[in-house]
């Protein structure tokens, strides 16, 4: 069993040891210089909780944690207690006089962490307690939060209240079993981190397996891993160069595997660095951002002061903008770049020949630049004399934008220009989302190219309450009602709700977050026609601060007012999202209808692709919740042309006819 906390036993066995012993163990494992206000306020919780525990010194059953490890957060809870049938989470804050809003969302945000990943805790009784030591007395109410009647509302105490917390807890659950605290502790942890957790928590050095779940539905994650890893072994070690292929569905944790293996094989010690890779400028900047912010923290936990500058540095070299990394091989075409393993996040959205070819005409002036953004790429890692691994990262149905090449170029670049390059590809490359097309008939007896079911990750882990999102999604997208009406059917723990109005969306997706769970609005970037609910698609919103900044901010995603569209969501996600559905992507009599708003009046496309960039545009943003979302169709205006009721009336129909809930 993996020790998560810093000291823990039974309340006996906590009642008995000595609060020098108890401090001593936790201040032996803490990874930290321990400061003297750190020290004043573990002798002051340990103190507090034997003074409290003393009534209950005849309990057989529970047991008393501190300094618990919620890895996916990269944090600790004070202390957790198992006292009769309820968790008690604890979190002191020592000398303080107030109650905190930051510091509410804290304990909330552990309290979710225990019910939604730890498995002894989903059914159990939950109770985030805050404590701020010095504070006025507040009222100490029981009750039930609205979606779970196991998971209690925050409590707010100082340090005098908190007996009383406990006796009334204890007696509002009297009924309830108690919990056994040795067989809580055996419950596995199976987190489903966000992108930003993910990396956060794999740069403070935890593995995959610790921020990943472990069951065996989503088991393959750790096995993608393992499996791009032993690739790259072997190419090291047999002075090989490889390209690889990933598939995934949406949110199954491309990236999260990505940013694994760029981490876990970075040795400058033995002449190994890794480098990951994206287009994606919004998702590039916005992880940068998480981890020099995190990384200022950590030191500042430590004692350390670190500008923001210095933090950021060493992160640069970790994730980068591709078009970056290509800019830099640009300087001299003959050096290869220092890494030797490159991992392109959604890399079927590399550019084509003819936008590469014109993009370098027209920003970088070289008038004969003759490749594909795959070609030049993997020509960039050829450079090498001795080994090099591509890593080609890629989602199904999810290019968004035109130039965008698609998966075939990649392999077709490989078979004309590198075939001496051994191929390892994902068996699902053949599934029609993934626009490989007949390439790969091409690769049908060449030597070097083999297959590994182990490159696929089938299950989303983005909807962690509902795994089944994406296909419903897809059925929604594909018009199969009767199968996407079964699917929303299997659908519990994720809620779907529909409204024509967004004052309404808005004030149920409030009410359905907890903690510092984030909930914004997001909408397809053609939603022209959606000013007069005081929606601005052409207005700037800058990403770091609608996903990392805090309720207090204007421009973060809480406040609702910016909204994001599919290419600033894309490859990132909130945890309740308000998708405003616009005239743009319509439903008709003989199916989806594709518009953009041009001047004054809406204008048909008829271009397949750019209806495909359209159709994947709604499946990126109906992909981007955890934890549930609202769909607000609006409903027109029969004095305004450009928003005539029949423009939205039969997608919203089509919607609740699917069996979406109406609000």
């Amino acid at each position: 069993m993996i020790q998560r906390e810093y000291y823990n036993n039974s309340i006996k066995g906590f009642l008995s040891d000595s609060p020098q012993f108890i401090y001593g163990g936790i201040s032996r494992r803490s990874e930290f210089s321990v400061e003297t206000n750190q020290a004043r306020a573990w002798e002051y919780e340990i103190a507090q909780m034997q003074q409290i525990l003393e009534p209950y010194s005849d309990n057989e059953c529970g047991g008393i944690c501190f300094e618990y490890s919620i890895p996916r957060m990269g944090q600790r809870i004070d202390v957790l207690l198992i006292l009769g049938p309820v968790i008690f989470v604890l979190e002191f804050k020592v000398g303080q006089d107030q109650y905190n809003v930051p510091d509410i969302d804290q304990v909330c945000d552990y309290a979710l962490d225990l019910k939604n990943f730890h498995e002894a805790s989903h059914d159990k009784y939950i109770i985030p307690v805050l404590i701020a030591t010095e504070a006025k007395e507040s009222g100490i109410s029981i009750r039930p939060t609205p979606r779970d009647k196991t998971l209690l509302e925050t409590v707010k105490c100082n340090s005098s209240g908190l007996a009383e917390v406990i006796s009334k807890t204890l007696q509002y659950v009297a009924s309830q079993p108690e919990i056994s605290y040795e067989q809580w502790r055996e419950g596995r942890y199976c987190p489903t981190p966000t992108i930003i957790e993910s990396a956060k928590a794999l740069y403070n050095g935890h593995s995959v397996e610790n921020i990943s779940r472990s069951d065996a539905n989503a088991k393959n994650l750790s096995d993608t891993s393992k499996a791009v890893a032993r690739i790259i072994e072997q190419a090291r070690e047999r002075s090989e160069k490889v390209i690889c292929f990933v598939t995934g569905v949406p949110g199954a944790g491309k990236t999260l595997v990505g940013l694994n293996i760029a981490n876990s094989h970075m040795d400058p010690d033995n002449e190994l660095y890794s480098v990951f890779l994206s287009g994606n400028d919004p998702l590039v900047k916005v992880l940068r951002e998480a981890l020099t912010r995190d990384k200022v923290k950590q030191n500042k936990a430590q004692g350390k002061k670190i500008t923001k500058k210095v933090a950021g540095e060493g992160i640069k070299s970790f994730i980068q903008n591709v078009h970056h990394f290509r800019d830099e091989c640009l300087k001299d075409t003959n050096r290869p770049p220092i890494e030797h393993v490159t991992l392109f996040d959604e890399a079927q959205r590399a550019w084509t020949k003819e936008m590469t070819s014109g993009f370098m005409k027209r920003k970088k002036g070289i008038a004969d630049f003759e490749k594909s953004e795959p070609e030049y790429l993997i020509s960039c890692l050829a450079r090498h004399s001795d080994w090099a691994v591509v890593v080609c990262l890629v989602g199904g149905g999810q290019e968004i934008n035109t130039g965008e090449a698609g998966i075939s170029e990649w392999i077709n670049s490989t078979i004309e220009n590198f075939p001496d390059w051994g191929i390892v590809l994902s068996p699902r490359l053949t599934d029609s989302e993934y626009g490989s097309g007949k390439i790969l008939e091409q690769l049908n007896g060449r030597e070097k190219v083999r297959y590994d079911e182990s490159l696929h990750l089938s299950v989303s882990l983005r909807s962690f309450r509902a795994e089944s999102v994406s296909l419903f999604v897809k059925q929604v997208l594909d018009l199969e009602q009767t199968a996407a009406r079964t699917t929303l059917a299997s659908i519990n723990k994720y809620p779907i709700v529909l409204t024509r109005n967004l004052a309404t969306a808005k004030e149920w997706i409030k009410s359905q977050a907890r903690g510092s769970e984030r909930f914004g609005m997001i909408v397809s970037s053609q939603a022209e026609r959606l000013r007069p609910q005081a929606i601005h698609v052409k207005s700037p919103i800058d990403p770091i601060h609608y996903f990392l900044n805090g309720k207090d901010d204007v421009r973060s995603s809480y406040y609702m007012e910016d909204v994001a569209t599919e290419f600033h969501v894309q490859g990132l996600e909130l945890d309740w999202s308000c998708v405003v559905w616009d005239a743009d992507f319509r439903c008709g009599r003989s199916g989806w209808q594709n518009w953009s708003f041009k001047g004054s009046k809406w204008q048909k496309i008829n271009k397949p692709a750019r209806k495909l960039y359209q159709k994947n545009a709604y499946r990126v943003l109906l992909t981007r919740a955890r934890q549930g979302m609202v769909i607000v169709v609006p409903e027109g205006d029969e004095n305004d042309s450009t928003r005539k009721p029949e423009y939205y009336d039969m997608t919203y129909e089509y919607l609740r006819g699917i069996g979406i809930l109406e609000l």
